[in-house]
């Protein structure tokens, strides 16, 4: 039987802006299950992202409840959110957000350093094998200039992945590359995957979503459709998956 790792319950996230309310989720009821690939789709301002975030704890919601392997985020404290999003959750984004002043691989390792779950010496292994895996071992002493794109998210997915996340959060994580790159990431998204860490992705790209087991349609802060197209066991599946996505949001409107 599947577990729920992610639920959330009536979430709603308003902004106030010059006296405005921005109703930005509006009563969003969503569950992803125990090693699932989910995305999330949908026009620009349709609150992809604050969803990405809100079901993350990086951001607070204004009412509803957000649960991560059945605790409820919403009564946690800035601490218990900390150790949470350090220990259980990993994190890659469209800016590849690394300290200029270590290397790639201290970048890399300094999420492990911190949990303090395991010994140095485990934690500069963990970080060799995901480099290796990802193939970016020859950059490890660089500096983050001396990489290209591609280069530098797999190494931000390599921080992500160092702590053996639960769940990893994703959001537009090749919009800032080329098609080749985008699909190195993908295809190393798709591996963690099927390691047992849970996704969710935001995307924009029918491509990327394509490895997704199912796709959320947002709109106006609301989810107004969702596809299942199960698990992808190779990526020659990759362009019918795709058109299967393409006229299913010329269905939703998109």
């Amino acid at each position: 039987m599947s577990k729920t790792v992610l639920e959330t319950k009536d979430l709603c996230k308003t902004y106030i802006v010059d006296r405005y309310s921005n109703n930005v989720l509006q009563n969003v009821n969503l569950k992803i299950e125990e090693g699932e690939l989910v995305s999330v789709m949908g026009p620009s301002g349709s609150g992809k992202s604050t969803l990405l975030y809100s079901i993350s704890g990086m951001d607070t919601v204004t009412s509803g409840k957000v649960l991560f392997d059945g605790e409820d985020l919403t009564q946690m404290n800035e601490k218990q959110l900390l150790n949470i999003r350090l220990l259980k959750m990993g994190f890659i984004f469209q800016q590849m957000y690394m300290m200029k002043k270590l290397c790639i691989m201290d970048n890399i390792i300094l999420p492990g350093y911190q949990a303090k779950v395991q010994s140095r010496e485990e934690v500069n292994k963990r970080a060799k094998e995901l480099m290796n895996r990802l193939g970016i071992i020859d950059t490890a002493d660089r500096e983050i200039t001396e990489v290209s794109g591609g280069q530098l998210q797999r190494a931000c997915l390599c921080r992500a992945l160092i702590n053996n996340p639960k769940v990893l959060f994703a959001d537009e994580p090749t919009g800032a590359l080329n098609s080749k790159a985008s699909l190195e990431v993908v295809q190393e998204i798709l591996k963690a995957n099927k390691n047992g860490t849970t996704v969710m992705m935001v995307t924009h790209s029918e491509k990327v979503a394509s490895i997704s087991d199912r796709i959320i349609y947002l709109v106006d802060g609301n989810i107004q459709g969702e596809i299942v197209l199960g698990k992808m066991n190779d990526f020659g599946e990759l362009a019918v998956r795709e058109r299967k996505i393409k006229n299913w949001l010329n269905e939703m409107g998109w």
